[in-house]
């Protein structure tokens, strides 16, 4: 019995929120790896790209609820998701016209879409700052849980529960489906196979006449739904702040670069790679080990490997093991 009390305590503390923030890392992580592929830099704004995405999804919402528009148990944000996209997908063609295309024609060096690509950020990040302001905002509404502890107690009759929210299964529910949709699309559509033959190849693709704008626009599109998907799944587990997302960019990158930069089964599997390691090593082991030890027995510490104000540095350290041991990532990486 004590055993499963241990295996209920790790699932619900490492398990499942370990699964949730990995989609979520995943589907960031997919963006990143998608302007890497395609465009071919590295993209610092994602972050608050999907802090400009999760704005719109707040204030729709906001706006959906005060004329009295919900979603029954689910949050009303899912409603407002779509429409937020759209606007996102505005934005991000908005400053690829007005910034990006310019380095693009005179084909200016990475590093140079780089440092513009942090100006991006910069710029985002106070307007979203200044939209809506740096307090945190909760906008999940509808049913918390789709089942409490206490009911898993009751029904189970062990004394840990386990509970699971419902944004945690519409993270991953929805990260599934996106996943699902976006292999689909660039592995079955003849849209999806420009945009990987792109990748592999500007310049033969250029002579097979793959018209080169349009593979961009639809790169822009794509991503912009993911950053936004992304950063309100996000916004709905934990809560949302703008600062937040500049902070998640590392996480993101180093699920990008750990899986190979440009791969996109790579950007899911170094998500929960990244999402799994830092829950892991910052939560705080005593009610397992206190369940697997000797009756009336506890240890004095936490049992914690890193606090949790380490959770960052997590990433930042896998991350210079895989530069330094395999830089291509577990999966082959500069591929779509």
């Amino acid at each position: 019995m004590d055993i499963l009390n241990a295996l209920v305590a790790f699932a619900n503390f490492v398990l499942v929120p370990g699964t949730a923030y990995g989609a979520q890392l995943a589907l960031g992580a997919l963006g990143v790896t998608l302007i890497y592929g395609i465009l071919r830099f590295s993209n610092f704004a994602h972050g608050d790209t999907m802090a400009f995405g999760t704005m719109f999804v707040v204030l729709i919402t906001a706006a959906m609820k005060s004329v009295g528009i919900s979603f029954g148990p689910l949050p009303t944000a899912l409603l407002a998701l779509p429409f937020a996209i759209l606007c996102t997908m505005a934005l991000v063609l908005i400053t690829d016209r007005t910034v990006y295309r310019f380095y693009r024609k005179v084909k200016a060096a990475p590093v140079m879409l780089v440092i513009v690509s942090m100006g991006v950020m910069f710029v985002m990040n106070g307007a979203v700052r200044m939209i809506v302001g740096t307090d945190d905002r909760r906008f999940a509404d509808g049913e918390r849980f789709v089942i409490t502890a206490r009911d898993f107690k009751t029904m189970t009759g062990l004394s840990e529960g386990l509970a699971i929210r419902t944004t945690q299964v519409i993270t991953v529910v929805t990260a599934i489906l996106v996943v699902a949709a976006l292999f689909w699309f660039l592995n079955k559509t003849r849209t999806g196979k420009s945009m990987r033959a792109y990748s592999d190849n500007e310049d033969l693709a250029l002579l097979s006449g793959i018209n080169p704008e349009r593979v961009v626009t639809i790169t822009w599109l794509i991503v912009a739904a993911l950053a936004t998907i992304a950063g309100t799944l996000y916004g709905l587990d934990k809560s949302f702040k703008p600062f937040i997302y500049m902070q998640l960019l590392l996480p993101i990158f180093a699920s990008a670069i750990v899986g190979g930069l440009g791969s996109p089964l790579g950007a899911i599997a170094g998500g929960f790679v990244i999402a799994f390691s830092e829950v892991t090593l910052t939560y705080a082991f005593k009610k397992v080990v206190t369940y697997l030890g000797p009756d009336g027995w506890a240890p004095d510490g936490l049992v914690q490997l890193l606090s949790t104000d380490y959770k960052f540095a997590v990433s930042f350290a896998i991350l210079i093991i895989v530069l330094l041991f395999k830089p291509t990532g577990l999966f082959k990486g500069k591929s779509v």
